[in-house]
C-alpha cells in the first residue's frame, strides 16, 4: 500500500458519522447493507448518508453492488487488510509490542 492510498482511507474515516457507517457495514460483513438499513440503524438523513457513502466508496473502503432496485454496500476486505498491514509494518522493530507479562504463553506439545 502506498501512503496516498492510506491517507485517502484515513481522511474518509476521519469523520464520526462516516466512521460509524463504515464500522456498521464491516460488522455486517459480506452480506452488506442497503442505505435504508443504515438509516434505520444510525438515524442519518438520506442526503447526508449518500454523501458519506460516496466518500467511503471513493476511498475504496466500500464496494457497492446493485441488486435490482437496491444498492448493497460491503466492506472492501482486501483494502482493510492492506491498511492494517500498512499500519503494523515493522511494528516494534519485529519484536512483540506487548510487555512480557501480557504475552500469552503458548505451550508446545
Amino acid at each position: 500500500m502506498k501512503n496516498i492510498e492510506a491517507i485517502s482511507a484515513f481522511l474518509a474515516l476521519g469523520q464520526e458519522s462516516r466512521l460509524n457507517v463504515f464500522r456498521l457495514i464491516v460488522q455486517r460483513g459480506e452480506s452488506g447493507l442497503t442505505p435504508s438499513q443504515i438509516i434505520k440503524k444510525l438515524g442519518i438523513p438520506n442526503a447526508t448518508l449518500s454523501f458519506h457513502l460516496k466518500e467511503l466508496t471513493q476511498a475504496n473502503l466500500l464496494i457497492v453492488e446493485r441488486q435490482s432496485r437496491n444498492l448493497i454496500y460491503r466492506p472492501n476486505a482486501e483494502l482493510v487488510q492492506s491498511l492494517s498491514s500498512f499500519l503494523l509494518e515493522n511494528c516494534c522493530g519485529g519484536k512483540s509490542c506487548l510487555p512480557e507479562k501480557k504475552r500469552k504463553k503458548v505451550k508446545v506439545i
